[in-house]
């Protein structure tokens, strides 16, 4: 039997998997870091802590499997977008990993915005203006943190980084260069006025390789305490949110993909490149003749945690006592209240949002409440906000590619029956759980065997994915939820003239606090 790994690289975690070449799982480890957020809007990671939490994963999984009787064929990489670390000119990190939660570059996004000069970025790089993106922060540490900036001689991604270190090599692939909003799309290269805005020129960047590109000769140091031959081809694989659609088998046309993790996204795949002339959606490179086009969203799982910590104290003890899962509970009491939940609507911007509004000033609100609401009503408008937002990014998808014809749902949200059919019900639109174990990993396994000749065609995906669970809408409900979208979508734009007073509000009193502290 052959074997191939696929490495996710994650905000949280790096998960690998060992798979056959039929696409069964034959091993996992997932293996995680400390996110650091030492001031408000920050967010990062220590980039080798990430690199050790790789290697670990790959020697773990390796050892367990003992592929005495078979040959691993490869190893392709998944990652996470829009990270950014400064180098030296030895290669040597002169920052953390700033990561796509980071918001510190929220002045510059408003600048590009109110200049005009935004519209103009995405219509040429198909990635919205947002300070997640390496072109803001750039931006920010150029004006901000110029002795950083000017020591810097290279300006690199994480996954880039880990592949320099295992093979000497400071390559990127199209798909993560995609997501930095410095590279055009129609020109498949970095994009000169980015580059302008940034002060980063071509020969600090990594070299552009298209996704299937391969890596041999693996540092033997390394190769020694992983268990491998060093000739064992590394692919260089994509990001993650495309490669999370091909896992879960959502690559032909109509088919959406949502997942819901701790953040969100929805995503449906096209065969060239797709521009919003409203500005609402991404558009990332996947693999030939294959683009990804749809939006993330930041507060997906993150919301119900903070509905389990900050509004359900009481249930959360109950779950303790019952040897339950607090999760579990919850969703049983949400399930007792109406669809709608007698008119409370949640808002989840808790941590600022991407698609479909791109202000990562936004906050979050409920609206409708009276003397009729429990903390059931809470807890199930808190669930329906998250998917109601979901679903405010597939109308703008709608505009551009056409009406979904079925929706591949993953994530941890997709544990929930609740959950399952309330996304039907949203959406009106049937609704199908992949069988596929860690998506975004099958993903890159199934791109790594493409490049190694293992399969002819990204499509053959399907024949490693089943389904375990299928919904369909419940009439009753979903009559419900097409009387409050339009409230639900009026209300956020509505908000959104308040959303950077409030933001700055709350900023001046956090550094107010801050130096009460000192």
């Amino acid at each position: 039997m052959n074997y191939i790994i696929g490495v996710d690289i994650g905000t949280t975690s790096v998960k690998t998997v060992l798979y056959d070449t039929d696409g069964q799982v034959k091993g996992y480890s997932n293996d995680g870091y400390p996110l650091y957020q030492d001031t408000p809007d920050m967010a990062e990671e220590d980039p080798e802590e990430i690199f050790s939490a790789m290697i670990a994963g790959l020697t773990e999984v390796l050892r367990k499997a003992d592929l005495k009787n078979g040959t691993l064929k490869g190893i392709s990489f998944s990652c996470a977008m829009h990270s950014l670390i400064l180098l030296d000119e030895n290669h040597k990190p002169l920052t953390r990993a700033i990561t796509w939660a980071d918001n510190r570059a929220v002045d510059y996004a408003d600048q590009l915005k109110e200049s005009g000069k935004a519209k103009e970025l995405y219509e040429k790089t198909g990635t919205p203006v947002h300070p997640m993106t390496p072109l803001t922060k750039l931006m920010w540490l150029k004006n901000e943190k110029k002795d950083i900036y000017d020591k810097a001689s290279y300006f690199v991604g994480i996954k880039e980084y880990i592949l320099y270190k295992l093979f000497g090599e400071l390559k990127e692939d199209y798909s993560i260069a995609n997501a930095t909003g410095m590279f055009n799309i129609f020109k498949m290269d970095w994009d000169e006025e980015a580059l302008k805005l940034t002060g980063v020129s071509r020969d600090q960047l990594p070299e552009l390789v298209d996704t299937t590109y391969q890596f041999k000769g693996l540092n033997k140091s390394y190769a020694n305490v992983i268990g491998i031959d060093p000739n064992t081809p590394f692919v260089i694989g994509s990001s993650d949110g495309p490669l999370a659609n091909l896992g879960v088998n959502a690559i032909k046309p109509g088919v959406l993909a949502v997942t819901i993790g701790t953040s969100g996204a929805v995503r449906v795949v096209t065969d060239k490149p797709v521009i919003d002339p409203k500005g609402r959606v991404f558009c990332y490179y996947l693999a030939k003749d294959k683009w990804v086009v749809g939006g993330p969203v930041n507060n997906g799982g993150i919301v119900f945690r903070w509905v389990r910590d900050q509004l359900c104290a009481p249930e959360k003890v109950t779950a303790e006592q019952m040897n339950m899962d607090a999760y579990d509970l919850l969703t049983q009491i949400a399930s007792q209240v109406p669809a709608g939940s007698d008119g409370l609507l949640f808002h989840p911007f808790l941590g600022g949002e991407r698609a479909p509004i791109w202000d990562a000033n936004a906050r979050g609100s409920f609206f409708g409440l009276t003397r009729i609401h429990t903390r059931a009503h809470m807890i199930r408008a808190a669930l329906e906000g998250i998917v109601f937002n979901l679903y405010t990014v597939s109308l703008a998808l709608e505009e551009v590619v056409g009406k979904p014809t079925s929706i591949q749902a993953t994530g941890g949200f997709a544990r929930s029956e609740l959950w399952r059919q309330m996304l039907a019900d949203i959406f009106e639109q049937d609704v199908n759980i992949p069988e596929s174990f860690e998506g975004t990993a099958l993903g890159a396994a199934t791109l790594g065997m493409y490049s190694l000749g293992i399969i002819d065609n990204l499509e053959k995906v399907e024949d490693f994915v089943g389904v375990t669970n299928a919904h369909k809408p419940n009439p009753n409900n979903y009559k419900a939820y097409r009387e409050l979208a339009p409230i639900y979508i009026r209300l956020s734009r509505q908000l959104q003239t308040e959303y950077k007073n409030i933001a700055e509000f709350q900023r001046k009193h956090d550094r107010s606090k801050s130096e009460t502290e000192k």
